[in-house]
């Protein structure tokens, strides 16, 4: 069964990986071979967990890559549910045909 609100894969990374190593946003980047920025965009839920990023993860850090995108996945999937009520399109509707299909 899916979580409701699955926590952002960012704050699980800094819960999981960075802080019990002891190393700060920079050093992180730096072991990761990215900007300072892009991790800490990432590990603030500001943005998505990209492949490239799950795959230097898991080089750098050990944890899995594929468990890390369906960690985003689930977090995705459970934020378009919650708006759900705010996107409005109606139930396609196919329309019967006359006749069987011309030959």
């Amino acid at each position: 069964m899916p979580m409701k609100n699955p926590p952002h894969v960012g704050e699980t990374i800094w819960h999981d990986i960075i802080k019990p190593l002891d190393l700060s946003v920079t050093e992180g980047a730096k072991a990761l071979g990215v900007t300072r920025q892009s991790l800490s965009l990432l590990i603030n839920g500001r943005t998505s967990l990209s492949s490239d990023m799950a795959l230097r993860i898991e080089k750098a850090f050990g944890p899995s890559m594929d468990h890390l995108m369906r960690m985003q996945l689930a977090y995705d999937l459970a934020q378009a549910r919650q708006r759900s009520g705010r996107i409005k399109v109606p139930r396609y509707q196919r329309k019967a045909s006359r006749d069987a299909r011309p030959t």
